[in-house]
């Protein structure tokens, strides 16, 4: 049977509003002791916005952590570790596209951890469909533009390194592979 390292202390480094940044102190298989970083987020949830002529809903924003603006699905960390992931999704669609959806509408894709190195963020990524035009509401330090593009559009543009977030590549890449192997088992 294979030794896992054991944690044998946990070190809390800073408090954040997003994440917690702990130090722990490992003993690893072999006896020696080494110390690990480990983010801890309260976790999040993403969404796809499927528009009636198939098309998808991206927002566009700016990252300070890369200091550029990113193409990505709407987003956004739970209110608290208890709020349910699909109740999260249904809630970044409205305030960053401006379309709603029933609760209904709002199906899960998948779900992926982000950082698996140093990070526990899971994002639970769903798919709406149904949706209407309402409004946007931002949070005060928001300025999202909102766009609409093919699937076809949106694979050219990770293929070409133009959409570089993970989640996004990710769900993108899940939506049109499972539109795939529908169509496929039809």
């Amino acid at each position: 049977m294979e030794q896992r390292p054991e944690r044998i202390g946990r070190t809390l480094i800073h408090n954040g509003a997003i994440v917690d940044i702990y130090q722990d102190r490992m003993r690893l298989p072999d006896g020696s002791e080494e110390n690990f970083d480990f983010i801890k987020h309260k976790g999040a949830a993403a969404v796809i916005p499927v528009m009636d002529d198939g098309r998808i809903i991206m927002v566009r924003q700016y990252r300070n952590a890369i200091d550029s603006y990113t193409l990505e699905i709407p987003a956004g960390g739970l209110d608290g570790a208890d709020e349910p992931t699909r109740t999260a999704a249904h809630r970044e669609l409205e305030e960053e596209t401006g379309y709603y959806a029933k609760i209904e509408d709002v199906e899960f894709l998948l779900s992926l951890y982000t950082t698996v190195a140093f990070c526990n963020e899971k994002i639970d990524i769903y798919v709406a469909h149904n949706l209407t035009k309402t409004h946007q509401h931002l949070d005060d330090d928001e300025f999202i533009d909102v766009e609409a593009f093919t699937v076809d559009e949106l694979t050219d543009m990770i293929m070409q390194g133009r959409i570089v977030d993970a989640k996004t590549i990710a769900a993108l890449s899940t939506y049109a592979l499972s539109k795939y192997y529908v169509k496929k088992l039809l």
